[in-house]
């Protein structure tokens, strides 16, 4: 059976139709176009906001050829080769229309379905009236089937070639009026609020939720990039997006069904929950799948695993070893979706692909003269909401901004131009925990850019950030606030800033110590930021800070917070006393477990970094322990050949220095339960 496609898989108005295999029988033909034209018919109880007349009367119109293939299956005519053709092409259109009825009445497409109202009437003119050349050809009159049925088909194809399909005239006026306001947008000007409400009206936009769906859908729509977009539908995208976003930031006062987005959050927080990092690895390289694949035999790999599994000489499933007939790819989305959402949940960092990283350059420019002056216009409007405005207007405009810096470079450099940094900073100390989440969420974004440190320090930023770390209303904002100091971090006099202020360490461990896991996350890669300024690594050993990561390494499930942990201990461990502290904690057995256990590449490679830095400062009593570890060297041996070439480095040395102690030392040693060798205790 035929069903709805998923819309997410496709560029809008592509319409992606599969012809019949050559060698499928009539009936089971037949019977797959009665199926696709009752999904077509389905379509009648849907909202359409552009192109209703035209998408209602195809809907008639297959309703009616439904009808007569229904017929045609009921009777005892044999159905010879000679209808395939016609039958054929016949499915081919329809699985077009159906295609594009799913487009007209998709929910969050209703502006650019309104800018492309011409071409979708044309859609419709030239597939139906392709309906009624495929019927010319169909043996009606060898068909025993009633002349109603017969007559209704013929009338239909009829009216099909002589209908118009013309754009609706209500359509036409609302086209006009988004171009006119687009060109108000390149020229500066601010459009009226009257004339945004109509087109807004017109599409059926009537809340905030609404209006950023439509962002959404558009922004995804550029995510398509990879598949030659064209250079005007790019800019045109762009200022369709920059066009929605002021609406979103001007026209509507408030943001609705907040709780409901957050229920849907945590619903899905909840099938993640079930999931851990296993069920995405691929079965080749055991890495987390950047890219997804399936195969015929049902199994997913890594794209890049799968081909050099291929490149190699292999023509058959990994998993199964079956000889594949085809050794075609199909995205799998459905997976793909759950890793970004795991990783996403689970603070992981994911490897994007090519198309991603085109698009985060994209960003850099606000993509078309109309999107940028409106971004400009909106900015300024924030800007002003937030200095002079009532509680509830400064909350929603620090919302926005919290928004629009996520989304766009280009949107960042026109927030931090704008002056928006030090009316946030003033909206740390609100003791409205909503205002207070979305200023420090908004701060974190836009710390980002290259200007905005400067200034978040200047106005005196660090002293409120390290207060929302310690006191933070909700710990959302408590976690933010910890990946701002992050960003902070970057720069060396801001590290060591923070470092002196009195109380900083201190927060972000408490943090560490009580947060949820992704404050932890934000905790941890911050107290790393810090402890590249050497004059900061007397200050972690001396709050504490190594017993602290030690625990985790066995108290954490989350292997990104394991991993991070390592890597600050791995800093900790180049210098003696760091060692000293590290081995009277008990992490050297944790360490050797984790590197015995982990998965992880970058996991592995700072368990080695950190048990050369160990032997190296700790000496004998460290590579001792080691030495009598029999898993130790095979796992050793194969990073020296499958890891990086950091990774590969380490563990050369290290097992040298292993090799080098044994030769210095009796072979009995190695002997476990040598009678002379006294317990060695590293604490």
């Amino acid at each position: 059976m035929i069903g709805r496609s998923d819309v997410s898989s496709r560029r809008i108005l592509t319409l992606p139709a599969v012809r019949p295999c050559e060698a499928v029988s009539p009936a089971t033909l037949l019977d797959s176009l009665i199926v696709l034209s009752s999904n077509i018919c389905d379509y009648k109880s849907s909202l359409f906001v552009t192109n209703a007349q035209n998408a209602r009367q195809t809907i008639r119109l297959v309703a009616v050829l439904s009808m007569y293939l229904r017929e045609v299956e009921e009777t005892e005519s044999n159905l010879d080769d000679s209808i395939v053709l016609s039958l054929s092409e016949l499915h081919f259109i329809l699985q077009k229309l159906r295609f594009l009825l799913e487009d007209c009445s998709r929910d969050a497409a209703r502006m650019w379905m309104l800018l492309k109202c011409e071409r979708v009437a044309s859609l419709f003119h030239v597939l139906l009236r392709t309906v009624a050349t495929a019927l010319d050809v169909f043996p009606m009159k060898s068909i025993q089937v009633s002349m109603e049925a017969r007559e209704s088909v013929q009338m239909a194809m009829k009216q099909a070639r002589k209908s118009g399909f013309e754009v609706n005239p209500v359509d036409r006026l609302a086209f006009q009026d988004v171009i006119s306001i687009l060109s108000q947008f390149e020229n500066g000007i601010e459009p009226e609020r009257s004339h945004l409400t109509r087109v807004l009206d017109h599409l059926g936009i009537r809340s905030w939720g609404e209006c950023n769906r439509e962002i959404k859908f558009l922004d995804s729509e550029l995510g398509f990039e990879y598949l030659s977009l064209e250079k005007k539908d790019l800019a045109l995208l762009s200022s369709l997006i920059g066009f929605l976003s002021y609406c979103r930031g001007v026209v509507f006062d408030a943001v609705d069904n907040i709780a409901s987005h957050r229920s849907n959050s945590r619903s899905g927080s909840e099938v993640i929950r079930h999931l851990n990092a296993d069920d995405f690895r691929c079965p080749i390289s055991l890495e987390i799948m950047n890219d997804p694949v399936t195969l015929e035999t049902g199994h997913t790999y890594d794209r890049s695993s799968i081909l050099k599994w291929f490149r190699a000489g292999n023509p058959t499933c990994p998993k199964t070893g079956e000889k594949l007939k085809s050794t075609d790819l199909v995205p799998n989305l459905a997976v793909k979706q759950l890793i970004l959402q795991y990783c996403s949940e689970n603070g992981i960092p994911v490897t994007e692909s090519g198309s991603k990283n085109k698009d985060i350059t994209r960003t850099v420019d606000a993509g078309s003269k109309a999107a940028g002056e409106a971004i400009k216009l909106l900015t300024n409007f924030l800007g002003s909401r937030l200095e002079s405005g009532s509680g509830q207007e400064r909350s929603k405009a620090a919302f926005e901004i919290r928004l629009l810096a996520k989304s766009s470079i280009f949107n960042r450099s026109c927030l931090v131009e704008t002056g928006t940094i030090p009316h946030l900073l003033n909206l740390l100390h609100s003791r409205d925990s909503l205002m207070q989440e979305n200023a420090i969420a908004a701060l974190l974004n836009l710390s980002k850019h290259s200007k905005s440190k400067n200034i978040v320090v200047e106005n005196g930023g660090v002293e409120s950030i390290l207060k929302v770390i310690r006191d933070g209303l909700k710990i959302e904002a408590r976690q933010h606030a910890a990946g701002v100091l992050f960003y902070l971090a970057s720069v060396e006099e801001y590290r060591v800033l923070i470092g002196e202020t009195p109380g900083a360490i201190p927060a972000l461990m408490d943090l560490l110590r009580d947060g949820t896991d992704r404050g932890k996350k934000n905790a941890l890669v911050a107290i790393f930021g810090l402890i590249t300024y050497p004059g900061n690594h007397w200050r972690v050993l001396s709050a504490g800070l190594v017993p602290l990561l030690a625990d985790l390494l066995t108290s954490s499930d989350r292997e990104d917070l394991i991993t991070d942990s390592l890597a600050v201990l791995a800093t900790i461990a180049e210098k003696h006393d760091g060692t000293s502290t590290i081995l009277r904690a008990g992490a050297l057995p944790k360490i050797v477990k984790i590197l015995n256990s982990t998965n992880s590449r970058a996991g592995r490679e700072y368990c080695v970094s950190l048990l050369l830095a160990l032997c190296i400062n700790g000496g004998d009593e460290v590579v001792r322990v080691l030495v009598k570890n029999p898993c130790l060297m095979p796992l050793l041996y194969a990073l020296v050949t499958e890891g990086t070439t950091r990774a590969s480095k380490k563990a050369s040395s290290l097992i040298r220095l292993l090799h080098e102690f044994h030769e210095r030392t009796s072979s009995s040693l190695m002997i476990p339960n040598f009678p002379r060798e006294r317990p060695v205790h590293v604490w």
